[in-house]
């Protein structure tokens, strides 16, 4: 029993050694880039232009503000003239009340009246529609 399980071992490390081989020794004699052929980069050199004013402490970055309107703006293209059928939609629908958004989310409000079979589809009881029936009005 000793003997297979050392064969085992055996075999196997053999097996995952010979993955690393590439044949033939190529490992060593692959190409390699040449490392005085790489070019410096130019050195840094202070711009000629020294009329630049050092920021005042404690004043916002100007690239920090509205960040979110830069974005609009870098995706958009910023703000355009509205056209005149715009101009006068907007001018008929008029201002929204101020406690709109808290109006419109309260369960007692009645925003429209879309009959009674979309009341009847709303009020469906939930489930996975194994006792429901199907009827034709007359």
């Amino acid at each position: 029993m000793r003997k297979a399980a050392a064969l085992a071992v055996v075999v196997s490390a053999a097996t995952l050694l010979s993955a690393c081989g590439g044949g033939g020794g190529s490992l060593l004699n692959r190409d390699r880039p040449d490392e005085m052929a790489v070019t410096r980069a130019a050195p840094l050199v202070v711009p000629p232009d020294f009329s630049l004013t050092p920021p005042n402490p404690g004043a916002p970055r100007p690239q920090d503000s509205e960040t979110g309107r830069q974005a609009l703006d870098a995706l958009f293209g910023g703000p355009s003239a509205r056209s005149g059928v715009e101009t006068d939609t907007l001018n008929r629908a008029g201002t929204a009340a101020a406690s709109i958004r808290s109006t419109v989310g309260d369960p007692g409000t009645q925003t429209v009246a879309k009959g009674q079979m979309v009341r009847d589809i709303l009020a469906a009881p939930e489930g996975d529609g194994q006792a429901a029936s199907a009827s034709i009005p007359g």
